[in-house]
């Protein structure tokens, strides 16, 4: 111990850097501990920042919960105003200028007003020389019409002979239409009707109002739906089982779904959509057996849909598939936000990817590459991801997880299929955007109140729907099928 004194006293004129021998191992020991504790001190402060603003944001939702919870005179408020605001209108740059392009000359309903100079003018008395015209248009709406209301005396008699009862038919008159239904709307006026309720979204409560304000038209609320059932077993429902059928015929098929309500119990709402076609079924459950109504297990297309197993079932194993690249890039986000590090190489790198798989599509898309440069850079992503997502073990379970999903989703072909075949688009955001105008109307009717209901809402919305697809006037179209033709007998307007 003296010794070990002296030789601290021996050093106390040296330099203050100088570690004593004997001391050095701990000293180093010390130093690397203090640089481990430094780094996990510096992470610890990233991730209080990181959950400080989380808090806040988290904060602020709980405000909003609490304050919508309450009676308020504006529930949908956003809360308060941008300190700056954009300026109303298109900015530069920024999508094309448009504006009321005048009417044709065969869409004038009468000549041309003359609007032509005084003879003088008013403030000096001066003589006026022409120096030319121009041409203003004003588009207005007709007087109230008045309902095209029509009679028919309908003959009827006995045969002589085997004393059959004969009634008289007219094209117009359904033979079942006597007594206190002696009175009927018309196909155009049920088919306005409809649309406006089925395509436009109106409640079916506020269509009879509607229609009496811009034609004059009687309607009651029931009569509206009682014709909406009917015609749902009619004509326009064998409409609706042809477009089933023509739906599994289509190359590829985008697919989604969404929550329903029947009579007040929890049903789902499923979406399939084609380039020619729209199809809607409602059923109580979303299960492997409701997809394969309209996919069956031999579907020789490609199916695109989201990351649900339903999708994935045993039954389906045959059908090819094209993954929502938007929903797995989500599920990567999600695993990122837990992440810091190394530990975020992973899910970094199999982003980067996908987003370029992604960009190349877009450019193909829109004719900045070639088919052949599309398949080539394709075969080169595609190897990229095979490297990446090979069968492997990983230290974070999180990764781990990812790894399994999607490797095993990428072997059976079904990550990054749009690459071979550039007509299939890499996400299903088709059948997302062909589910928004049922999520709207569901905002307001809440769904169907009987089975029946529910069936005659997938026919009459997958019809319109279609109709528009094909740039078939709505009414017009539903007019059509009223009276029996049939989708294929419709041309665009």
């Amino acid at each position: 111990m003296e010794a070990h004194r002296a030789d601290r006293r021996g050093m106390s004129n040296e330099s203050s850097n100088e570690v004593c021998p004997r001391c050095a191992p701990r000293f180093a020991l010390l130093e690397a501990r203090n640089a481990e504790l430094q780094a996990c001190n510096a992470a610890l402060e990233a991730r209080i920042k990181e959950l400080e603003e989380r808090l806040k944001g988290l904060g602020g939702k709980l405000e909003e919960a609490l304050r919508a919870s309450k009676r308020q005179a504006a529930p949908f408020s956003k809360g308060p105003s941008a300190k700056k605001r954009k300026k109303p209108g298109r900015k530069p740059g920024k999508g094309p200028f448009s504006y009321r392009v005048s009417p044709a000359p065969e869409e004038l309903s009468v000549p041309p007003v003359e609007v032509g100079l005084p003879t003088s003018c008013a403030a000096c008395g001066g003589q006026i020389q022409e120096l030319g015209s121009e041409m203003l248009y004003r588009t207005e709406l007709p007087e109230l019409p008045k309902p095209v209301v029509k009679a028919y005396r309908v003959h009827h008699g006995r045969c002589r002979g085997c004393g059959k009862h004969l009634r008289a038919q007219h094209p117009e008159i359904a033979p079942e239409q006597t007594g206190a239904t002696a009175h009927r709307l018309g196909p155009r006026a049920l088919a306005t009707a409809h649309a406006l309720h089925y395509d436009v979204g109106l409640p079916v409560r506020k269509v009879p109002h509607v229609l009496k304000l811009l034609s004059g038209l009687p309607l009651t609320q029931g009569a509206l739906t009682q014709d909406a059932l009917r015609r749902a077993r009619g004509p326009l429902g064998q409409a609706y089982e042809r477009l089933r059928e023509q739906v599994r015929e289509r190359d590829v098929l985008y697919t989604d779904d969404t929550s329903w309500k029947v009579a007040g119990q929890n049903a789902q709402l499923m979406a399939f959509d084609t380039d020619q076609e729209t199809v809607y079924q409602i059923r109580t459950q979303h299960r492997k057996e409701e997809v394969r109504e309209i996919v069956p297990p031999d579907y020789c297309g490609t199916m695109v849909s989201d990351r649900a197993p339903t999708y994935d079932a045993k039954l389906f194993e045959e059908v090819d598939k094209q993954k929502c690249l938007a929903h797995v890039l989500r599920s990567v986000d999600a695993v990122l936000k837990l992440k810091v590090d190394k530990t975020r190489w992973f899910g970094k790198h199999l982003k980067a990817l996908l987003q370029q798989c992604i960009r190349l599509w877009n450019r193909h898309r829109k004719g900045r590459v070639g088919v052949e440069e599309y398949r080539a850079e394709g075969q080169r992503l595609t190897e990229l991801l095979d490297e990446h997502l090979r069968e492997r073990g990983l230290s974070d379970p999180d990764n781990q997880r990812l790894l399994d999903e999607l490797g095993w989703q990428h072997r059976q072909g079904s990550l990054v299929r749009f690459l071979k075949d550039p007509a299939i688009e890499p996400t299903n955001n088709r059948a997302e955007r062909a589910l928004r105008p049922a999520v709207i109307a569901r905002k307001v009717s809440q769904g169907s109140k009987t089975p029946g209901g529910a069936q005659a809402t997938a026919t009459f919305k997958s019809v319109i729907q279609t109709l528009k697809k094909r740039g078939v006037e709505v009414i017009e179209g539903l007019v059509s099928l009223f009276k029996g033709g049939s989708l294929e007998g419709l041309h665009p307007t």
